[in-house]
């Protein structure tokens, strides 16, 4: 359950943005200050700024490509290219004018929304040749190369989609899936398939649903540097269970029987075979006997001589890495990451690396946070240690032997960027400006880094720097100047507090609130939102996005609070949701309530609590918890029942049906419906793919059958991502008129 957040992610390649007009210092302006409207907050221009998606540096360094996003239609990116050469920049590919806007097909729908772009149009991605003379990109299902020298060729032209598609280690291969196989051809060549065809439930290239929405694994097939062999997964899904999705629609249903590994039930079969590009001298991976496994990440040593292949047990409490022989399956376990204490889980990462020399740089939580570890010669030599976390290995200098690392070193809320000589990592030095919250790339060489920055006051900007840190050019630097689309909204622009606040075992919690402009003597009501989940972190230090100044523009606070069991506290805080979901998150939130209810600025009887996914999950949980203690509730696509949700993600946390059926119990939002008296406004998309709408239905279902009120705002044809330029607005006002029609409004 990979979170959508509320506010637009501060992650890089997903809002760094290209060239704007030089900075100059924000304005503002005597008039009245104009309010937000949720319509002009999912228009377009977007108020954060342009958008771009994606940026990455050529092989040679030359070239910076980044997809951009238009002006007149925020989710159309079109692929950008910057020369530092000369300092210029030119569109490489037009979606619009070179599109043929052909529908996509279902898997390519659905791998799409794994992937959380699912809104997006145009581009979406793309990847360098080898030789940086030109570049791939996936366009509207067909493969596209563009040349630097504005040449576009076509390399399919089918009515199916071509999923996964990569240029092999040296560029001379395009490869991809069509049809459950794995393709293959030269670059201007034909494809064909290199794999058998085995029917429905086989599938070869692809990664499974559980690997695609709850491992961040996204492909079923890695090339070796050298091009002579590919690891290719094949899985078989003939005895996962069918969960029959109604794509309900305006105009009409379409029905889709879509495997779905219900908690407690079968997981597809997963094999690895390593093959010639032509499909030739294929062997089978030794995975082990034990089949109930799952495959979460493969990678080839740098020379080929080796696939090294992390192998997790179906609890979640082993990850073997095996050390396999390309050329002939074997396998052997070279070292073995358990879970850091008893009752937790592991945490999979792709924070690791693998060194010329044979040796790992590897993320590891068994000191009980996750830090930074070098493997060699089979033994263990920390790098990182502290009451921090390194959340991002950003890259390695083989040659310097410096290592880049992202971490919360200096501010849990708002991470930095690091590095350290591996000759002596106890000299950490950070890279960058604290005054903001920062994510970085780096080339392959680790010789420059891609910053992205924001903060409370500054929408995202981003910029390279050199190893040192220091900003060498803008890539963006996205000024809130008279031009900007948010200028006309600065007068009105609020500034976020920061505190925290006990638990019951006294864990400070952060939270973050932001206010209208108080009145004395007046109390104001509340929009408390919420995840609670187990993963991300909601409150940081970055730039939250307008939608948030919408809402604090309407009168409401602003307030959300991290509970116990999200990410970058280290073990111990995430620790407590083990076998018990919707227990000590619920109690962290109310002591939230709690601490917003001593505050004289609050109206203490117009708290209202809204949450989406886990949060809507979570809203309800909340209001049978403490009836009568919230104004209101807003529960998007809930998860009601834990036996609906997928085995990776429900089993990490809550171990299977069959041997912990007390905790589902505990954890079930359906017994305890008819303790609902608070008024509550259920959303859910009527085709969600991802918490399926069974959900919805059975808490329906529950409160009708108790004859306990409440109201709901289903959404045909969408899944799990209800948002867009006009619904995104209709589900904000149809939240706020269920406020105000329940008293939760702003004093006069």
């Amino acid at each position: 359950m990979r979170p959508l957040k509320f506010a637009a992610a501060l992650a890089l390649g997903t809002c760094l943005a290209a060239p704007l007009a030089a900075q100059t210092t924000p304005q503002t302006t005597e008039t009245a200050p104009m309010e937000l409207s949720f319509e002009r907050v999912f228009a377009s221009p977007d108020l954060d700024g342009p958008s771009p998606r994606k940026v990455k540096l050529s092989p040679d360094g030359r070239y910076l490509t980044l997809l951009r996003n238009r002006e007149e239609d925020r989710q159309r990116y079109d692929l950008w290219a910057y020369d530092r050469e000369s300092a210029a920049w030119a569109m490489l590919v037009d979606s619009e004018a070179l599109g043929t806007g052909r529908e996509l097909s279902e898997d390519e729908k659905m791998q799409r929304e794994r992937a959380r772009v699912g809104n997006l149009a145009g581009i979406i991605d793309y990847q360098w040749t080898e030789d940086a003379a030109g570049v791939l990109v996936p366009l509207d299902g067909d493969l596209y190369l563009a040349r630097l020298s504005g040449e576009v060729v076509r390399l399919t032209d089918t009515e199916e989609s071509e999923l996964n598609p990569a240029l092999s280690s040296t560029g001379t291969h395009v490869s991809f899936v069509r049809d459950r196989r794995l393709w293959v051809g030269e670059v201007g060549g034909e494809a064909r398939p290199v794999t058998p065809q085995e029917g429905e439930a086989i599938r070869w290239g692809e990664a499974e649903f559980v690997a695609q929405e709850e491992m961040g694994r996204m492909t079923g097939y890695w090339w070796g540097p050298d091009d002579r062999r590919i690891a290719v997964e094949r899985f078989d899904e003939s005895m996962v269970g069918v969960v029959t999705r109604a794509a309900i629609g305006a105009t009409g249903t379409k029905v889709f029987d879509q495997r779905y590994p219900l908690a407690g039930s079968a997981n597809a079969e997963v094999a690895l075979y390593v093959m010639d590009p032509d499909g030739q001298n294929r062997v089978q991976v030794d995975l082990g006997e034990d089949t109930d496994i799952y495959l979460a990440r493969v990678d080839w040593a740098p020379d080929g001589s080796a696939l090294y292949v992390q192998r997790q047990n179906r609890a979640q409490t082993v990850l073997d890495m095996l050390k396999v022989d390309p050329a002939t399956g074997t396998s052997e376990v070279l070292f073995t990451e358990r879970a850091a204490v008893d009752d937790y889980w592991i945490n999979l990462s792709d924070d690791y690396k693998w060194l010329d020399d044979g040796s790992l740089i590897w993320w590891s939580e068994r000191d009980g946070y996750g830090h930074l570890y070098r493997y060699a010669d089979g033994a263990w030599t920390q790098l990182t240690r502290g009451e921090w976390v390194v959340t991002k290995l950003v890259g390695i200098d083989q040659e310097a032997g410096r290592v880049f690392f992202q971490g919360t070193k200096d501010d849990v809320l708002a991470q930095q960027v690091y590095a350290f000589d591996l000759a002596d990592p106890s000299q950490i030095t950070r890279l960058t400006d604290p005054a903001y919250a920062n994510l970085a790339s780096m080339d392959g060489k680790a010789q420059t880094l891609v910053v992205s920055r924001s903060n409370d006051d500054t929408p995202p900007q981003s910029y390279i720097a050199d190893q040192q840190g220091q900003r060498l050019a803008w890539i963006e630097e996205n000024a809130l100047d008279g031009a900007h689309p948010y200028a006309p909204f600065l007068a009105s622009h609020r500034p976020v507090q920061y505190g925290t606040l006990p638990a019951e075992d006294g864990t400070p919690l952060y939270w973050e609130m932001v206010t209208p402009e108080l009145e004395p003597g007046k109390r104001y009501p509340v929009y408390f939102y919420h995840y609670g989940g187990p993963g991300p972190q909601i409150v940081t230090k970055g730039w939250n996005g307008a939608l948030q100044q919408a809402i604090v523009d309407r009168g409401y606070i602003w307030f959300a609070l991290d509970n116990r069991g999200s990410a970058n506290r280290g073990v111990a805080f995430e620790q407590p949701i083990f076998r018990a979901m919707g227990g000590v998150e619920v109690r962290d939130q109310k002591a939230g309530a709690e601490y917003l209810k001593t505050l004289d600025f609050v109206d203490p009887a117009k708290i209202a609590i809204d949450g989406w996914s886990y949060g809507g999950y979570m809203t309800l949980k909340q209001l049978q918890a403490d009836p009568g203690y919230y104004a209101a509730g807003i529960s998007g696509a809930p998860v009601t029942r834990w036996e609906l949700y997928d085995t990776h993600y429900t089993e990490r946390y809550m171990g299977t049906p069959q041997a912990d059926g007390a905790a589902y119990a505990a954890t079930s939002a359906i017994p305890d419906a008819a303790k609902i008296t608070d008024p509550l406004l259920i959303i859910h998309g009527m085709a969600d793919d991802n918490v399926v709408f069974e959900n919805a239905t059975e808490i329906i279902s529950a409160m009708q059958e108790a004859n306990v009120p409440f109201e709901m705002m289903l959404y045909p044809g969408y899944t799990h991502r209800v948002s867009g330029e006009r619904i995104s607005p209709h589900r904000y006002n149809t939240v706020f008129r269920f406020l105000e029609s329940h008293g939760v409004t702003p004093p006069e």
